[in-house]
C-alpha cells in the first residue's frame, strides 16, 4: 500500500499514548510524524488517549500530555476537549467496546477463557527456554473438556481471555520497513481481556482503530511484533486494516534506545530549560526523515508541505544533545527581539526571578548571540534584577587577587562620570587601565566579576550602564572591601 495522494481520499491518523507523567521525546515525535502527514494529506489528526493504567495514567498525567502537545503546536482535529464523530477519545471510557467485541469473539470461538495462573505461566517459559525452544503461550486452555473448565471455575480460579491465533505464518507490509515476515510458532494465542476485566493494548488498539476508522497507523518499530496479532483481530472483526508504518527507534550515544539513563528525555524538561517549542519540532522531524542531503532548519510550514513516509530511514535515530542546543541557538538569533524578551521575562518568572520587560528588552541585543537556550539568557542577565549578588567561585578567586584598591579606583572613575551611558563608562575604565598597564583580561575581570557576580557576562560596559550607577558602585565596593583570599596578580 502506497501513501494516499492530497485529497485522493480522507486520510486519518492517531497519537495514541498513554500518559505516564512526562511526554517522551520519541512519543512527541511520533505525534509529530502523525500530524504532519495528517497535515500533508488534508487529513485528520486525532489525539486518543490510553489510559487503562489506572495507576499511571492520572488526570494529571493527561493534563501535562495535552499542553505538551499544545506547547508544540500539534493541535489535535478529534480528541479529548475538541471531541469529534468518533468518541469518545479516553478508553477507558470505551470499555463496553472492548466487552462487546470480546464476548463476540467468545461466541465465534475466536477466544476462549483462559485460567493459567501466573506460576505456572513462568514454569512453562523456563521449561521452554531450557528445551531451547522460543516460548510463548502453548495453548494449554485453548482446548480444555467442559468438565476441566467447570473444575477450574469451581477452585475460582481467575480467568483471562486469550485470542486464538490463526496457527499460520503472516506477512506484514510496512510503508518504511517494506515486508516483514512472522513465523507461526512465534504468534502464540495472547491475552485481550485481563482477568480484572481491563482489556489489553493489543485489543483495544485494534477496535479503536477500526471503529475511529483509522487509515494509517505511524508509531514506533518497538510494536512492530504487535502488528500481526492486531491485524487477526480486525481481521475478526471484518474490518479492512489501517496502513501500518513503524518508526525507527531514536537512541542515545550508546545506541540503546533513549532513556533516562542517558539523562533528560522529556519534552517538559526541554520546554523548562528553555528550548523554543520550534526549535524541538524541527529537530524532532529530522530524527528518521530528511528531505535532502543539505537541508537543515524547516518552517512548520515547510515541513506540512515537504513531509512524506517515503523518505523516513530504516535506521536508528540518535538523539545529539549538543546539535539540538545549536539548532536552538539559530532560532534564538531568528526570534524577534521583542518576542525573546517577552520569553526570558515569562523564563526569569519560572525561576522566581522578576524582571521588567524595558531592561530585558534592552539587555536582548548584548545576549541574543551569547545563548543556546532560554535559561542561558536569564542566566546571563540575572545579575539585573537582583539587589544583592554573591559571586561564584571563579568570581570569588578573580576578587582574591589583591584588587581592592583598583576596584576603589574604579568606583571613584565611574563616580565621577556626568553622563551614565556605556561610551562614557568605557572611556572611563579604559583610561584607568591605560594608566596601570593593564591587559583587559586584567583590567575588566575583576569589574566584570564585582559587578555580575561571574566572569561571562553581556559586554561589561554596556552592563554596568544597564545595572545602573547605585547598584554598580555598590557592587564595586562591597567586592573591594569582601574578605576574600589574596593572591598576587
Amino acid at each position: 500500500m502506497t501513501e494516499p495522494a492530497p485529497g485522493e481520499r480522507g486520510v486519518r491518523c492517531r497519537f495514541a499514548p498513554a500518559p505516564t507523567g512526562y511526554m517522551h521525546v520519541g512519543n512527541a515525535r511520533t505525534a509529530l510524524y502523525n500530524w504532519l502527514f495528517a497535515r500533508h494529506h488534508d487529513g485528520v489528526f486525532v489525539l486518543r488517549v490510553e489510559d487503562t493504567d489506572r495507576q499511571r495514567s492520572t488526570e494529571e498525567a493527561i493534563g501535562i500530555l495535552m499542553e505538551s502537545l499544545r506547547w508544540l503546536a500539534i493541535e489535535w482535529n478529534e480528541g479529548p476537549g475538541v471531541g469529534g464523530d468518533y468518541g469518545p477519545y479516553r478508553q477507558t471510557e470505551r470499555l463496553a467496546l472492548y466487552e462487546e467485541t470480546t464476548e463476540r469473539f467468545l461466541q465465534e470461538g475466536r477466544a476462549y477463557f483462559c485460567y493459567c495462573t501466573p506460576e505456572e505461566l513462568e514454569d512453562r517459559r523456563r521449561a521452554a527456554l531450557k528445551r531451547g525452544e522460543t516460548p510463548g503461550y502453548d495453548g494449554r486452555c485453548r482446548n480444555l473438556t467442559p468438565a476441566e473448565r467447570r473444575a477450574f471455575e469451581a477452585e475460582g480460579r481467575p480467568r483471562a481471555v486469550r485470542f486464538a491465533m490463526s496457527g499460520q505464518d503472516m506477512t506484514v507490509h510496512d510503508l518504511i520497513r517494506g515486508e516483514a515476515h512472522f513465523p507461526a510458532n512465534d504468534l502464540r494465542d495472547f491475552v485481550i481481556m485481563r482477568s480484572d476485566g481491563t482489556p489489553t493494548y493489543l485489543l483495544a488498539a485494534a477496535v479503536d482503530d477500526v471503529k475511529m476508522e483509522m487509515t494509517h497507523v505511524i508509531r514506533g518499530e518497538d510494536l512492530l511484533p504487535s502488528t500481526p496479532r492486531q491485524l487477526q483481530i480486525i481481521q475478526s472483526m471484518g474490518a479492512n486494516p489501517p496502513a501500518y508504518a513503524h518508526l525507527p527507534l531514536i537512541v542515545g550515544p550508546d545506541r540503546q534506545p533513549l532513556s533516562k539513563r542517558h539523562g533528560s528525555v522529556a519534552v517538559e524538561w526541554f520546554r523548562e530549560q528553555g528550548f523554543l517549542p520550534e526549535a524541538l519540532v524541527n529537530y524532532l522531524a529530522l530524527l528518521g526523515w530528511s528531505y535532502d542531503e543539505t537541508t537543515t532548519f524547516f518552517t512548520r510550514e515547510d515541513l506540512v508541505e515537504k513531509f512524506d513516509l517515503s523518505r523516513v530511514s530504516r535506521n536508528p535515530a540518535a538523539f545529539d544533545d549538543e546539535k539540538l542546543r545549536w539548532m536552538n541557538g539559530h532560532y534564538i538569533r531568528e526570534t524577534d527581539d521583542a518576542r525573546l524578551a517577552e520569553l526570558l521575562v515569562q523564563a526569569m518568572f519560572q525561576e522566581g526571578l522578576e524582571g521588567d520587560l524595558q531592561t530585558v528588552a534592552a539587555a536582548v541585543p548584548l545576549v541574543k548571540t551569547r545563548m543556546h537556550t532560554l535559561k542561558e539568557g536569564v542566566d546571563l542577565i540575572r545579575f539585573l534584577f537582583l539587589q544583592e549578588i554573591e559571586p561564584d567561585e571563579k568570581a570569588r578567586k578573580m576578587l582574591g587577587l589583591e584588587r581592592a584598591e583598583y576596584l576603589r579606583e574604579a568606583a571613584a572613575r565611574l563616580e565621577s562620570l556626568k553622563e551614565w551611558n556605556h561610551q562614557e563608562i568605557e572611556k572611563a575604565l579604559r583610561e584607568l587601565q591605560a594608566e596601570r598597564g593593564l591587559a583587559s583580561k586584567q583590567a575588566f575581570q575583576p569589574i566584570r566579576a564585582a559587578v555580575t557576580g561571574t566572569l561571562i557576562s553581556p559586554p561589561l560596559f554596556e552592563s554596568i550602564e544597564l545595572l545602573g550607577a547605585d547598584r554598580t558602585l555598590a557592587r564595586l565596593h562591597r567586592a573591594a572591601g569582601a574578605d576574600l583570599p589574596q593572591v598576587e596578580i
